[in-house]
């Protein structure tokens, strides 16, 4: 993969079949074709975004989406104290490129998935405006421009902190609908590649 992914999470527990059985009829209406990977995911194109609000786009540059279940939710290492209680699925939903058509229609499709699922979005690490090339992105300069802009926002965006492979800890952001409804509407808008 090498586009952003972001990572609903759900609260109730769900059977990733019958997950599927829900999402692809809906997915088929927008997108062509959905292609279902023996129980392990689908892939799709998105070819009409105007199902998720979307008006029309540039198909060059766009390219396959998908969607399958993340095995490592809940995870031992986060720390889900913000929440009320612990997810108990995810879900990884993905851009197989970059560039910003892909951001946005990922950024929509998310928003749509967690209306549908009722769930919050993982963004897979800390939003804030769009790191300069080479910058480091786990320092505390980072972390204080990602909570500045962060507060910007209405709804709710969550740090949740997890192990890194230094033998430390960091943080992503999880947000709600509202919040993501925002952020799509920022100029600066972009997912965590």
């Amino acid at each position: 993969m090498s586009g952003p992914a972001v990572g609903p999470w759900l609260f109730e527990p769900c059977g990733f079949a019958d997950l599927l059985a829900d999402v692809v009829p809906w997915l088929e209406t927008f997108c062509a074709p959905v292609e279902t990977e023996t129980g392990d995911g689908v892939d799709f194109w998105v070819r009409d975004g105007s199902a998720l609000g979307l008006r029309a786009f540039d198909p060059a540059g766009v390219g396959v989406f998908f969607l399958a279940e993340d095995e490592e939710m809940p995870a031992e290492d986060e720390d889900y104290s913000a929440f009320s209680r612990p997810p108990v699925q995810g879900l990884v939903v993905g851009a197989g490129c970059s560039g910003l058509v892909n951001h946005v229609l990922l950024g929509h499709l998310a928003l749509a998935l967690a209306r549908r699922l009722d769930a919050l979005v993982d963004f897979g690490g800390l939003l804030s405006s769009r790191p300069a090339v080479g910058e480091d992105t786990g320092n505390e300069a980072v972390l204080a421009r990602a909570r500045v802009l962060a507060s910007a926002f209405p709804g709710r965006l969550a740090e949740v902190s997890y192990d890194t492979w230094g033998g430390g800890r960091w943080l992503r952001h999880v947000g709600d609908v509202e919040f993501l409804q925002a952020w799509l509407q920022h100029p600066d808008f972009h997912l965590i590649k």
